[in-house]
């Protein structure tokens, strides 16, 4: 368990999980694996939220956000030619991974659904493969479906008018801004490092959506300070200007600072703090309807201190935490580059 002050846990509010490793869905030597999961399989016996089931969604529930086309032919690629790899990324599919992939969706339904009756306070889907990158047209960036965007779009179509996506992890979530371009009921924040894959994600796009499509690209070795400017700058105006009845949040570990491909500068207590701070958010505006959901992260133990900081911020966000993992690189300056999008969107 992770070392923290005061109260380890807070039990009386209730977090759900669901837990999707897609063992199957694997491709030699490539990062996005099961290995991903295996130092916090064993940790999550220990934490204080209850675990759900996952079942498969429906074509009909991925075409909320996808074009069937793309569905069928996921379906079909993994039918016929898998194992493959199907993009630059490289985005590789085996026999299951369609199955996976509705899985992997099925668990980010099961946990919206369940904070969203009020059956839970807040939850955390933890499934593979991630989805952040694939656009509604095109599987990309090691994602097949787009988790996030789906539950989102769930719960519009369910009845709620406004939602909140906030995407922590390194790389920028194309697919999700995609899919929510020209929705007005979503807003859709995203951090994430400038100069890597997918290489989109510029503080200047969308001009037509300003206060709700708001990108924050970041220098190398960005992290807790960086982060917690951010938060409080842009983060808090763009709550203020979407006012969401929930909140969803991209998170993904490979903001670490020793993550194996990225380089930005978190630590596991920067995770903690940023997590916490959007479930205070969530619970000033929304209600505390909260659902993280994983996308990035490839060191097994990042991603199990990740997680852990996510678990500590839903159920007892009072608490401290300090883990010893702080990032040995100075941090940029960045904030005129805050100040510049600041501007940009009005806030």
């Amino acid at each position: 368990m992770l070392k923290g002050g005061g109260v380890l846990y807070n039990t009386s509010m209730t977090t759900v999980y669901t837990l999707v490793p897609s063992t199957e869905h694997i491709y030699p030597d490539h990062p996005e694996r099961p290995a991903r999961l295996d130092d916090l399989t064993p940790r999550l016996e220990s934490i204080p939220a209850e675990r759900i089931p996952a079942t498969a969604a429906t074509p009909e529930q991925v075409a909320l956000v996808h074009d069937p086309k793309l569905v069928a032919a996921i379906d079909d690629v993994c039918r016929t030619q898998a194992p493959a790899v199907i993009d630059y990324a490289p985005t590789f599919v085996t026999p299951t991974s369609y199955r996976d992939a509705l899985l992997a969706i099925g668990g980010t339904l099961a946990c919206t659904r369940a904070v969203q009756t009020g059956e839970a306070h807040n939850a955390f889907a933890i499934v593979r493969p991630p989805g952040h990158h694939a656009e509604p047209g095109r599987a990309m960036g090691f994602c097949l479906f787009n988790n996030i965007a789906i539950a989102a779009r769930q719960v519009l179509a369910d009845g709620l008018e406004r939602v909140l996506i906030v995407d922590y992890d390194a790389h920028h979530g194309n697919g999700t801004q995609a899919a929510f371009l020209h929705d007005e009921r979503v807003g859709f924040v995203s951090t994430h490092q400038w100069g890597i894959y997918p290489g989109t994600g510029t503080a200047l796009d969308a001009p037509h959506a300003k206060k709700r499509i708001v990108n924050v690209p970041l220098p190398a070795y960005a992290g807790d300070s960086c982060f917690a400017q951010i938060t409080e700058e842009i983060i808090r105006p763009t709550f203020e200007a979407i006012r969401p009845q929930m909140l969803f949040v991209s998170a993904g570990f490979d903001a670490h600072w020793n993550d194996p491909i990225t380089s930005l500068g978190l630590s596991t207590a920067g995770f903690f703090h940023i997590s916490k701070r959007l479930v205070e958010l969530a619970a000033e505006f929304c209600g505390g309807k909260v659902v993280f959901v994983l996308e990035g992260g490839y060191d097994p133990h990042n991603v199990a201190n990740g997680a852990e900081a996510v678990f500590r911020a839903l159920t007892n966000p009072r608490s401290t935490l300090e883990v010893g993992d702080a990032s040995p690189h100075r941090e940029p300056e960045i904030t005129s580059r805050l100040a510049e999008i600041r501007e940009w969107h009005g806030f």
